[in-house]
């Protein structure tokens, strides 16, 4: 049986005596509210990576390519045409026309600028793995550039049209210097094409964009319908939830399972739940640096493994759409072997495993989490069962990263979208090729990503990933967990569509 919380309990009592109105605010003054509990203080998808501004980069940003979700196909974005010119070398011919938000004209400079400029390591962009595979850019003409790779990258167009947004030509030239000498890129106010302008962002509340009626025909986006979107920081459920019921919001998502049920009833909203390509994971500290070594056995993390019932918090907490996955990466990604070792849920097992490696008693650990609390308090008592306790630290995403980094959690139990882009390289690449998010930095893992990420034979690439999977599983430097599903919320008084990649296109949402 799943306790339900005194948290949960209030909020499903407010919903009761909350009056279901019509969200008429958003659409009477032509704003699309929308809301997550998450804090946004820096507005630029290279310099901030979290869900939000993932959702943002599409809204206020174009990249070069397009990926039409239905079709998997690449169309022209702001690149009209491309050509591969050998394997470490694209050709684009760029579309004229298009202006930037500060009126400026889009052409081949800002191309080679926003390339140059990302590429280069020393200006700390994020996530780098995203634009590493990337050289440099050459100018070839006016509206034609050349882009040339470290190494071949078979995955490049999914990264050209998902993470690779256009500023212009010397757009952070004039960013600040931070007290410890390095650039302060991200504060530079936010300039792209794409249909949203920025308007203005109060650090911790909310983040404005205005719609761009200049937004160039002929874009596989379309042109954007509502006059302005806001997103807004509100960190209690129950408070987006009844801002939703009365006005304030039109719409929300990682609403918990049992409320999204419940809501179902109203009226006034629309109850969605969506796959996406999230997946959730508990990543391992196998090397003692947080200074708790206990999961430097391997006898205990297959503990921890056998002790969770990955099954029973899909099922029961994270939503129909959800499935426990086996390998460090999304079942929809290219090269996500799924038959690798498995860790199936056998507390008794987990049990005599802690006996074996010293613990008959088990032990207490700090666990660190940054998003949907239910489902890390659903591992905590799992671990409870079999004598593991479990200390949660709860921090914004930011926070986490940052302690992760610098090897401070024990077990941290986080989450990853892969910018969703539908290939390993996203994901696995990402956390398992000896950087700094690699718990394990095991140099037979980071071989075999390498020829994955590099190799032009598709067969080749996934025996690469396989072998690389086949050792984490093994070697339990991860547990993946599952895949994400999230209860989108939304006001009647909306037309919108869910995808399941993770990324709400605001810019084609209307009002009914």
């Amino acid at each position: 049986m799943w306790r339900v919380s005194s948290t949960l309990l209030a909020g499903l009592a407010a919903l009761a005596v909350t009056a279901a109105q019509p969200a008429m605010a958003g659409k009477s003054d032509d704003t699309l509210n929308w809301a997550t509990d998450r804090e946004v203080a820096v507005v630029d998808p290279y310099y901030n990576n979290t869900r939000e501004l993932v959702v943002m980069g599409h809204l206020g940003w174009d990249a070069l390519l397009f990926r039409d979700l239905d079709s998997g196909e690449y169309k022209p974005l702001l690149a009209t045409s491309w050509t591969w010119d050998g394997n470490k070398k694209i050709i684009l011919e760029l579309r004229k026309g298009v202006k930037f938000h500060d009126g400026s004209g889009f052409d081949a400079d800002d191309v080679v600028y926003t390339i140059n400029h990302v590429s280069n390591k020393n200006n700390g962009v994020l996530t780098y793995k995203n634009v590493k595979w990337m050289k440099n850019a050459e100018k070839l003409g006016p509206y034609k550039v050349a882009i040339n790779l470290e190494k071949p990258f078979p995955a490049a167009l999914a990264y050209l049209s998902n993470v690779v947004f256009i500023v212009p030509a010397g757009h952070y030239d004039n960013a600040p210097t931070k007290p410890d000498g390095k650039k302060d890129y991200g504060s530079v106010k936010a300039v792209g094409t794409g249909p949203y302008k920025f308007v203005e962002v109060k650090a911790g509340e909310y983040v404005l964009w205005k719609r761009n009626d200049s937004y160039f025909d002929g874009s596989p986006k379309g042109k954007p319908q509502i006059g302005n979107v806001k997103f807004r920081t509100i960190k209690e459920m129950n408070t987006q939830i009844a801002e939703l019921l009365t006005g304030g919001l039109d719409w929300i998502w990682d609403v918990p399972k049992d409320q999204a049920e419940r809501l179902k009833s109203k009226d006034s909203v629309t109850v969605e739940n969506a796959k996406t390509m999230r997946v959730s994971y508990l990543a391992f500290d196998v090397d003692g640096s947080s200074g708790q070594d206990f999961f430097t056995k391997k006898k205990v993390r297959m503990a921890v493994a056998h002790a969770i019932n990955r099954e029973s918090i899909t099922k029961n907490l994270v939503g129909p759409a959800s499935v426990v996955i086996p390998s460090a990466c999304h079942p929809d990604q290219f090269g996500c072997a799924q038959d690798v070792p498995k860790w199936d849920y056998d507390p008794a097992k987990a049990k005599k495993l802690l006996a074996e490696a010293g613990y008959p008693n088990g032990f207490e650990f700090d666990i660190y989490a940054y998003r949907q609390r239910e489902y890390t308090e659903a591992v905590i008592g799992d671990l409870a069962k079999v004598g593991i306790k479990a200390k949660l630290t709860y921090l914004q995403y930011r926070a986490l990263r940052d302690l992760v980094w610098k090897g401070k959690t024990p077990i941290n139990h986080m989450t990853w979208g892969s910018n969703s882009i539908p290939d390993v390289s996203a994901i696995t690449s990402n956390f398992f090729s000896g950087g700094r998010d690699d718990p394990a930095k095991d140099p037979e893992v980071i071989k075999a990503i390498e020829e994955g990420d590099t190799s032009t034979d598709p067969a080749a690439r996934k025996a690469a990933y396989k072998r690389a999977l086949t050792k984490i599983s093994a070697e339990l430097y991860w547990l993946p967990m599952f895949t994400y599903a999230k209860y989108y919320v939304y006001s009647k008084d909306l037309d919108f569509k869910t995808t399941p990649d993770e990324i709400p296109r605001f810019y084609t949402a209307k009002w009914k």
